[in-house]
């Protein structure tokens, strides 16, 4: 009886002018907006390429290791194709230095040649399905039940021996068919487009990733077809039915979400954390200033003189940075705030006469680069503090207020499957803080605060091919299907309820 009356049900939906054009909405929706971000993609990796590149010229350019600024690009995600997130909205490239723990709020952006483009490729795949898919879902089911009861046909189909429960199953199942076939058709043409890609390679998990996301675009889109059958289920009245369809539609996709980010917006207070934290940080550094001072002070050479009376040859030799501390030196906006240490480098070849002050020199600065890496350490748990309370905690309740919304559901399971959720990019900057300690680690093992080479030319180039490398690796699929399961079980609770709500309904109503 269910498989008779699923067959009628999607026989009439398929007929329909309504079907055909959601098919080929979506067809031509997806694979456009696929093939211009797939080129968008392409000219942001070749952007990265450069800038890796352009990096790694200026560093071997640079002779001494104190005058190395060791810089990061973060690589673009592929799967900002599918969800955007946060990808292009936080910063990709970030500086390594032993001065400064890095965090997300010292990213910077590199040079782009796409800024133009960036204006076309901001709608992303999820963001169409969100937008498209939603309002199909509540056109295929505004009129599911409102249609046939004011026809009459309802109450004909009740005359046979059919439970009400079976004519709601039939409903949704042949209404999910039919919508799968352009949300289906169209991300299986979108991947086509993507494995044609030169630049994009897709391995075992990048297609699980890909089935996470179908999965949850599914569950998401059943969700907006319980809605459009509740209200036709209460309405009875096709043209009720439709205008309060539209109503839920652009609450959810337009309105909650405007209220949602105006409410949670910076709070006034965020002014007065920030002074805070830089009052914080700057009595750290004059802590590690006094402490310079009293080493100058007790160090087998008369007086203060951090640069020891070195004098170099040449027009370009000198000494910058003063006492390697300049607690002036801090940048604060609303969301970034930043302190800079600035260790003195030389260039050039020193003189003959300042060769017998270099092993002081070389002592002062060990002493140095271990007390500024230690400090930095401690500023680091009052940057991290700042800004988990300005910035963090703000994002993770608006995650959580956004939830209440099944599009809020979407948009963070779909993040999180394609790895451009908040959580994935701070996982490119604890990459980057180990490596950071790595490359520590190394300057200790190889004394390279307390070589000659830190602060004069003397030696020659720097080696920067020695030192360690930095890689980063995307999280593994069993990371991003974790991080993607709550709010799918949640979608999944909500497709439960409305069912439950429409049967109750449904069974009380008289035809």
């Amino acid at each position: 009886m269910l498989k008779t009356l699923i067959r009628r049900e999607l026989l009439e939906i398929l007929m329909t002018f309504r079907f055909a054009a959601a098919v080929l909405i979506m067809l031509l929706l997806v694979v456009v907006n696929t093939y211009v971000l797939i080129n968008d993609y392409d000219r942001r990796l070749e952007d990265y390429h450069t800038n890796v590149k352009d990096q790694q010229q200026d560093l071997r350019e640079i002779k001494t290791y104190s005058a190395g600024h060791y810089r990061i690009a973060r690589p673009p995600n592929p799967f900002s194709i599918f969800n955007v997130g946060l990808d292009k909205r936080l910063g990709n490239e970030i500086q390594i230095t032993h001065a400064q723990v890095p965090t997300l709020w010292d990213a910077s952006t590199y040079r782009t040649s796409n800024s133009l483009l960036n204006l076309f490729s901001s709608i992303d795949i999820v963001f169409i399905f969100e937008v498209v898919l939603s309002l199909m879902a509540l056109i295929f089911a505004y009129d599911t039940l409102a249609g046939e009861h004011e026809q009459g046909t309802l109450r004909l189909v009740l005359t046979h021996p059919v439970g009400r429960g079976y004519i709601l199953l039939a409903k949704y199942f042949s209404a999910m068919i039919s919508l799968l076939v352009p949300l289906l058709m169209s991300l299986i043409l979108a991947v086509i487009l993507l494995t044609t890609s030169a630049a994009i390679s897709l391995n075992v998990d990048d297609f699980l990733r890909i089935g996470g996301i179908v999965i949850s675009s599914i569950v998401y889109l059943s969700v907006f077809y319980l809605i459009g059958m509740l209200i036709s289920a209460v309405t009875r009245r096709t043209g009720t039915a439709l205008m309060l369809a539209m109503v839920v539609w652009a609450f959810w996709l337009f309105v909650y979400p405007n209220v949602i980010l105006a409410v949670i917006a910076p709070p006034q207070t965020s002014q007065a954390q920030m002074i805070s934290a830089y009052d914080q940080l700057k009595q750290i550094w004059e802590e590690f200033d006094r402490e310079r001072k009293h080493f100058l002070a007790t160090d087998p050479v008369p007086g203060e003189d951090p640069h020891f009376g070195l004098v170099g040859e040449g027009p370009n030799f000198g000494l910058r940075g003063g006492s390697g501390y300049n607690a002036a030196y801090f940048y604060q906006s609303p969301s970034i705030l930043k302190y800079y240490y600035q260790s003195h480098s030389n260039i050039g070849r020193l003189k003959e006469e300042s060769k017998p002050n270099v092993p002081y020199a070389q002592n002062y600065n060990r002493f140095l680069g271990q007390q500024t890496v230690e400090t930095a350490e401690r500023a680091w748990l009052v940057r991290k503090q700042a800004f988990d309370s300005i910035f963090v905690k703000p994002a993770i309740l608006e995650r959580i207020l956004l939830r209440f919304s099944p599009v809020g559901m979407y948009d963070a399971a779909t993040q999180a499957w394609a790895g451009t959720d908040l959580y994935g990019l701070r996982d490119f900057f604890e990459a980057t803080r180990n490596y950071r300690r790595t490359l520590i680690d190394y300057f200790y093992d190889s004394d390279i605060f307390g070589s000659k080479q830190w602060f004069t030319g003397d030696g020659g180039v720097v080696d920067w091919d020695s030192l360690p490398q930095f890689t980063f690796q995307k999280s593994e699929i069993h990371i991003n299907a974790k991080r993607a399961l709550p709010d799918l079980l949640l979608l999944l609770t909500m497709n439960l309820l409305l069912f439950v709500v429409i049967f109750i309904v449904f069974i009380r109503s008289e035809v």
